[in-house]
């Protein structure tokens, strides 16, 4: 797929979920292949869909960051990022490793369009439609549990001054 589709795929996806991590998304929704350009920086050269690519990499860090330690939930956005790029290479002829050991390819859906094909902005398009869909259902705050609205609470007179106070300028 295309860097622009991986990234609207994974930030609609996101801003359902958690609105506040749509840019730790969408960098990890492109990480497989800017991290190709950072591993040649090395001087070693890696193919296209090689390494960085790797299906069970991505999900074991997807895994991990979700249920065992994170930064403020940015690592977790970033490798679900990540791992929404890796499914939708899946989805191209080209495939992607599934493990690396492994010189078989994966395919999710059998793999019936090639990179740039319509298919794949039709697909791009039907995510976003899904999206906004929810978002709207939803009331556009998506599902972000951490991120308290201080100001909010000090108006309804669920908190009082001195907690709005304490509080008010803490993202977390």
């Amino acid at each position: 797929m295309k860097w622009l589709n991986h990234t609207l795929i994974a930030g609609a996806i996101c801003a359902v979920i958690s609105p506040p991590h749509v840019a730790a998304c969408v960098a990890g929704a492109t990480a497989p292949d800017w991290m190709e350009y950072v591993y040649k920086l090395s001087g070693k050269h890696i193919k296209h869909r090689g390494p960085t690519h790797v299906f069970t990499h991505w999900i074991i860090a997807a895994i991990a960051f979700t249920f065992i330690w994170d930064y403020h939930g940015i690592f977790v956005a970033f490798s679900w990022g990540g791992v929404s790029h890796i499914l939708t290479d899946a989805m191209t002829v080209s495939g992607v490793p599934f493990s690396p050991y492994s010189d078989r390819r994966f395919h999710l859906f059998g793999g019936r369009f090639r990179t740039g094909d319509p298919v794949e902005y039709a697909i791009s398009a039907g995510v976003i439609m899904v999206a906004i869909a929810l978002n709207h259902v939803t009331g556009g705050q998506g599902f972000a549990p951490f991120f308290y609205n201080w100001g909010g609470l000090y108006d309804q007179g669920l908190i009082d001054g001195l907690e709005w106070k304490t509080n008010r300028f803490r993202l977390i």
